[in-house]
């Protein structure tokens, strides 16, 4: 069967701008990302979202100790691959991965990796932590701003929603930074690559869904202190910790600000039962 795909007069799939395209083309570069992997950790399959025109993906292919499977949306980058990187094709996944159920294919953990789409990547990461338990590791570039702000430390200015959510069940790592011409088309941003470890926490000692809630309250508001910040959510007893800002507080201190909300919820209930 003829496999067909827009291309530039080079060959070339042509980046789509309503994709978020923006093919890698530095060969260092690429190899720095794909090394990123850890060699120690359990796992044997590797996916790569968003593979475009396989440069990560050739260097991966050639680790043995790796099975590649790629998830691409883009139906010209799939012809691309399946025409350069035949016996890769059956693990081409041709869809979605913010929507796309992996226990389809990875009934073992799996490592992630990638050059994530800029528009899309924090919605990479909210699926992620969704199937944590499956996802050791994830090596990925993406905008530069949020790769320092997914990496930054409590009381950082760039700390916010993401980088409690992610530290709260990862250890992260700022690696190397991109600038724009080691893409094609550039993109008018500077980009990092970060690592993201699976750390020991299971469970969170409050419950998750909340937790997460306070912190997304938090941050939305995060010039107030914490006890304005999340009236929203409840009326809270004075505690040293109210009187900070969201940027000061680390993974610890939101579980405790959670187990406190989930208090004065439960308090508040109580109260309206009786009334």
């Amino acid at each position: 069967m003829k496999t067909n795909y827009k291309k530039h007069n080079d060959g070339k799939v042509r980046a789509k701008k309503h994709l978020g395209q923006h093919f890698l083309k530095d060969q260092h570069i690429a190899q720095q990302i794909v090394d990123g992997l850890s060699s120690h950790m359990s796992y044997d399959k590797v996916l790569e979202i968003g593979p475009g025109m396989g440069v990560l993906t050739k260097l991966l292919l050639e680790k043995p100790q790796y099975e590649t499977y790629v998830i691409e949306i883009d139906r010209d980058s799939v012809a691309y691959l399946k025409l350069h990187y035949p016996g890769l094709t059956p693990n081409i996944i041709e869809g979605d991965f913010l929507k796309y159920q992996t226990e389809t294919v990875f009934d073992k953990p799996f490592a992630i990796i990638g050059n994530f789409p800029y528009n899309i990547s924090s919605q990479i990461f909210f699926r992620a932590l969704q199937i944590r338990d499956q996802i050791p590791e994830i090596v990925c570039m993406l905008q530069k701003e949020v790769a320092v702000r997914i990496a930054s430390a409590p009381g950082n200015k760039d700390y916010g929603i993401l980088s409690v959510l992610l530290q709260a069940f990862y250890d992260i790592d700022y690696l190397v930074s991109v600038p724009p011409g080691a893409f094609d088309p550039p993109p008018k941003v500077q980009s990092g690559v970060i690592r993201l470890r699976r750390n020991n926490i299971k469970n969170l000692d409050c419950e998750e869904k909340l937790f997460f809630t306070v912190v997304k309250t938090a941050f939305n508001q995060r010039r107030k202190t914490l006890k304005n910040a999340l009236k929203p959510l409840a009326d809270l007893p004075e505690h040293p910790l109210l009187t900070l800002r969201a940027e000061r507080l680390g993974v610890a201190e939101f579980v405790t600000l959670t187990q406190m909300v989930a208090a004065a919820q439960k308090e508040k209930e109580a109260t309206q039962n009786l009334q």
